[in-house]
């Protein structure tokens, strides 16, 4: 039986873009709400972590060993979310916005009214609802500001400018990028320069889904992105860890997520073996989905990152393996244009593993893995 057809001028299109603007404003309600929780979160992360290195000369001398472990017990106890760079980010977060400049933002506002504007020691009893006022942009957009600004006025042009013009996450980026700051101190005339240059662009807009399915927010929530397949990622990347180790000894694992930082941009590798046999590191990327011209640009920036950081004397090149493990046509590519000879790059492609092998072993695991999610 066919549903009854409704008549065009019934007014039903209406019905429909209104429920539809409910939701789309409820949505923007919840980002709001959960970014404003996470900043004042992640701002006393910042400043327990300060106060701890600050408690003593032996804390003083931890500096990275203590983000790492940290980030490693954090992790175990809480989920995702909780990386030595995050950790770093709410350090760097706290400095940014001390005690002393969130309580004059809070005068300036008229909430301080109370102690936490005459307190000495104020960083002790801010309440949430002080910090959201006092900070009251997304975690996204602090985490830009600490870490992409190159100077403390530069971070509190951008803070201000940001509120002032309810910047999305992308425009902030891209007003960075644009040196919108150092432009807007040599020009003559700043007001306008002000006014035309914070106006939003196209590319500048977020969708309430977007903001919703932050990354950021679903690792504060402690919650998967059902539209992501960071888990089967995850899984695939674990299998191929203990595939490549079994498959006769050479392969020696180094790390998983290895991280490296290219200017201002934070990259991730896979997973990082050295083979003994060829003497060399092995960088791995896995792609979910269709292998592009893009990722083997990648793969390559990466090699030579990892030739002049991460190799040591008397090694060879680092090779590069891309796995692509799109639904029936997985793909194994080596990236061997950087051997300094054809007889080294020969000698690679007899001791690697065939990639008919390793595309294999992708299809069938993504297979398993997938029949157990359904």
């Amino acid at each position: 039986m066919k549903p009854a057809k409704i008549p065009v001028d019934s007014g039903y299109a209406g019905l429909v873009a209104d429920l539809n603007g409910l939701l789309d404003a409820a949505r923007r309600t919840s980002a709001r709400a959960v970014n404003s929780v996470m900043t004042a979160t992640y701002w006393e992360f910042g400043r327990r972590i300060v106060e701890f290195e600050q408690g003593g000369e032996k804390r003083a001398v931890y500096g990275a060993a203590l983000l790492q472990k940290l980030s490693a017990d954090l992790t175990a106890r809480v989920g995702r979310g909780f990386s030595a760079d995050n950790l770093e980010s709410m350090r760097l977060f706290y400095q940014a916005f001390p005690p002393e400049q969130i309580s004059e933002t809070l005068s300036r506002k008229s909430i301080g009214n109370g102690p936490e504007a005459k307190s000495e020691t104020p960083s002790r009893i801010f309440t949430p609802a002080a910090l959201a006022a006092a900070l009251p942009l997304p975690w996204s957009h602090y985490v830009t500001l600490v870490r992409t600004t190159d100077s403390p006025a530069s971070l509190h042009f951008y803070h201000e400018e940001a509120r002032r013009g309810g910047w999305t996450s992308r425009q902030l980026k891209r007003q960075i990028g644009s040196l919108f700051y150092e432009r807007t101190a040599l020009s003559r005339d700043k007001a306008a320069m002000l006014t035309k240059g914070a106006k939003p662009r196209p590319e500048d807009h977020e969708s309430a889904d977007e903001q919703v399915k932050d990354p950021l927010v679903l690792e504060f929530l402690n919650l998967k992105d059902e539209y992501s397949e960071s888990e089967l990622e995850e899984a695939l990347l674990k299998h191929l860890e203990h595939f490549l180790m079994e498959l006769g000894g050479d392969f020696t694992f180094v790390g998983r997520q290895r991280r490296l930082r290219i200017g201002n941009v934070w990259y991730r590798v896979d997973l990082l073996f050295f083979h003994r046999r060829l003497r060399c590191l092995v960088v791995i990327d896995l792609k979910i989905g269709e292998f592009t011209h893009a990722d083997a640009g990648q793969m390559h920036v990466y090699l030579n990152y990892a030739k002049k950081h991460w190799t040591n004397e008397g090694e060879n090149p680092p090779v590069g393996l891309i796995l692509c493990s799109k639904p029936n046509d997985a793909l194994a590519e080596y990236a061997l244009e950087g051997m300094p000879n054809k007889i080294l790059a020969r000698e690679y492609r007899l001791a690697l593993p065939e990639p008919k092998l390793l595309t294999d072993e992708i299809e069938k695991t993504r297979e398993l893995l997938e029949s157990r999610r359904k």
